[in-house]
């Protein structure tokens, strides 16, 4: 069974952390640990996400630009998507060595096709880099777009066109047939096409409409959506919030649209398994890394069906 799972940035970069190296491995090492126990009974294709380590890879960018020529936003998604493509592969390679798992995993650098007069490019609101103090934002403010993300503070945000297509998904889903595929790395790399010739555009598309349309193009059945935290909540954050533990895809379109799910957070993940629901897909997993295996079995996290 084909299944396309999503690990977000912010699961393989805690929100406490500092974004090292070291930290990095170590959460990445940490879910192919959890990825590797279901690698027998699916054929995955893994999404990663990219918020905190794509907007690192931005402020690098920044301030290196007057010593080394600055590249344009579509590259560094690219280099973010070999960056963690190595890292994630090396790391699920060790733990099927280990458990004497027969399977290969290959990286593709996936371009993901959007429309170029999207409005998302005069209303930027993908949500990327580290979080800032309220005195930090107004400061940064003065150089790059920032606004406040949900309740845990204030980050920069760039265009995130809606993506329309993974341009790769024929290779993609001849590749998983034998192989556990690694792709549409923090969102994929945007493009549009004119005159029957793709172009890089500048834009971070979501990680979760990604692995959305990734998931439709190769006809994936299943959808799992590891993140951090252990289940989708009603009320988020405040003393009442409820956890959804079984819901249908009428149930979680009602709660969407009553604006339970925050867009800088849980909204793009709630709004990629309804379309991924009603495109034909089985079923959706919202959980932790390490909750995946109870939650295939219906005793964690969030399970979304049709």
């Amino acid at each position: 069974m084909r299944v396309v799972v999503a690990l977000g940035g912010n699961a393989l970069t805690k929100k406490r952390g500092k974004g090292t190296y070291e930290e990095l491995v170590k959460n990445i090492n940490k879910t192919s640990r959890n990825l590797s126990k279901i690698i027998k009974k699916y054929n995955l294709i893994i999404v990663s996400g990219s918020g905190p380590q794509v907007g690192a890879l931005l402020l690098q960018n920044e301030l290196s630009k007057n010593k080394v020529p600055a590249m344009p936003l579509d590259v560094l998604d690219a280099e973010l998507e070999g960056e963690l493509g190595y890292l994630i592969g090396q790391s699920l390679i060790n733990e099927l060595r280990k458990n004497k798992i027969n399977k290969s995993v290959v990286t593709i650098l996936t371009q993901v096709l959007v429309d170029k007069n999207d409005r998302a490019f005069k209303n930027p609101t993908k949500f990327i880099g580290t979080f800032y103090t309220e005195k930090q934002a107004r400061k940064l403010s003065k150089k790059f777009m920032i606004k406040k993300d949900s309740n845990r503070g204030y980050r920069r945000v760039v265009p995130s066109p809606n993506p329309l297509k993974i341009i790769e998904h024929k290779a993609i889903r001849n590749l998983v047939r034998k192989n556990v595929v690694i792709a549409a790395g923090g969102g994929g790399i945007p493009v549009y096409e004119e005159n029957k010739k793709l172009q890089g555009v500048e834009a971070v598309v979501d990680k979760d409409l990604a692995s959305f349309v990734l998931a439709r193009d190769i006809k994936a059945k299943q959808l799992f959506n590891l993140t951090g935290i252990d289940k989708v909540y009603l009320e988020s954050g405040k003393k009442n919030q409820k956890g959804l533990k079984t819901v249908n895809l009428k149930e979680i379109k009602g709660y969407y649209k009553q604006g339970h799910f925050p867009l800088g957070s849980m909204g793009p993940k709630v709004l990629a398994a309804i379309k991924f629901l009603e495109s034909g897909g089985e079923k959706v997993i919202i959980t932790k890394p390490e909750m995946l295996e109870k939650a295939i079995k219906g005793k964690a996290g969030t399970v979304i069906t049709r």
